[in-house]
């Protein structure tokens, strides 16, 4: 199947280069999808202690779910070890992470070895001043592995002062959140199944055409977790500041994720590691809600371990929005 790229800009006008690929058809099995339906509203989440190691033979029991702060009945619950996962991998390639990009080649693809299995599927998309799917759906490593090879730097030197701040005349160089957007929108929310976006980014967003919460939006309506992974080049840096984690902490506490930083003493590939022990240590559960109003607005979802010394990881809720007819 060729691959070919074309200018996206019926969502929000912005210079995206995006593949036109169908994904393949999937083999149909009995496998419960995780959407909100007309009964239930399921949840995905993991628990943690207080030493934040995942605990993962907890049974439906253990747990209380409120909406909007009203006690709601557990109807289904499953640990969701083998259920299939569609992942996004995006790709920072600003110039601010040109040092960066072949530790994060070499980690991916080790990660996609790690937790790809027959049924999952996985995609990656590059950002920097545009957002490029690099490889569409594929659980195959060795062809998420030839689209990984094809991360490059895309900032160009623009002004008298070219670099990872902001000038006048470098008004676009990381289009974190239209990425995010995108992946969401684009590719995750027509999926069944659990659903993550994995970001490795210093964080920075500087030309995005939407703002911070309108990915965290669409990563809500798509039922996609976002996983952040802070990698930083700190020389990059020297001259402007180091960025901050703070948008890349709300995306991922907002959608039910984590937020990880690299660091001396803990890599990428431990990072890469226990992420794809989280994935297989997720908890599923659906309730019928008390108000079955489908008005649009934001329900509030909190999910409470009978444990005190657990935590559940949870996305913050959902959009009661009117099902398709």
């Amino acid at each position: 199947m060729k691959t070919f790229l074309v200018a996206v800009s019926m969502v929000v006008g912005g210079p995206w280069l995006w593949g036109q690929q169908q994904r393949p058809v999937p083999v149909e099995t009995d496998i419960p999808t995780i959407k909100v339906d007309v009964d239930l509203v399921n949840v995905l989440f993991s628990v943690r202690d207080r030493r934040g190691g995942l605990i993962a033979n907890l049974a439906r029991d253990d747990f209380h779910v409120l909406e909007d702060g009203k006690e709601q009945q557990i109807r289904v619950f499953s640990r969701e070890t083998d259920l299939p996962i569609t992942l996004g991998l995006l790709v920072d390639v600003s110039r601010s992470q040109q040092t960066l990009i072949e530790v994060e080649r070499r980690a991916a693809v080790q990660f996609f070895r790690q937790v790809l299995r027959p049924k999952d599927m996985a995609f990656l998309i590059s950002f920097g001043s545009e957002a490029e799917l690099l490889q569409d759906y594929t659980n195959s490593v060795k062809i998420l592995s030839a689209g990984l090879e094809q991360l490059r730097v895309d900032a160009p030197a623009v002004g008298i002062h070219p670099g990872p701040a902001p000038t006048v005349s470098q008004p676009r160089g990381t289009i974190l959140f239209d990425a995010v957007y995108l992946a969401a929108n684009e590719k995750l929310k027509g999926e069944v199944g659990r659903k993550a976006i994995v970001l490795i980014t210093d964080g920075v967003d500087q030309g995005s055409r939407l703002k911070l919460r309108e990915a965290i939006e669409a990563a809500h309506k798509s039922d996609a977790i976002i996983y952040s992974i802070y990698y930083v080049d700190w020389r990059a840096y020297g001259g402007f500041g180091v960025p901050g984690d703070g948008d890349l902490r709300r995306m991922s506490e907002d959608t039910g994720g984590r937020l990880y930083k690299v660091e001396r003493r803990y890599t990428l590939d431990m990072i890469f590691d226990e992420l794809q022990r989280e994935l297989r240590s997720q908890y599923s559960l659906g309730y019928a809600p008390t108000n079955p109003m489908r008005d649009g607005t934001f329900r509030k979802i909190e999910i409470r371990p009978r444990n005190k010394d657990l935590k559940a990881q949870a996305r913050k809720g959902y959009y009661a929005t009117a099902l398709p007819k």
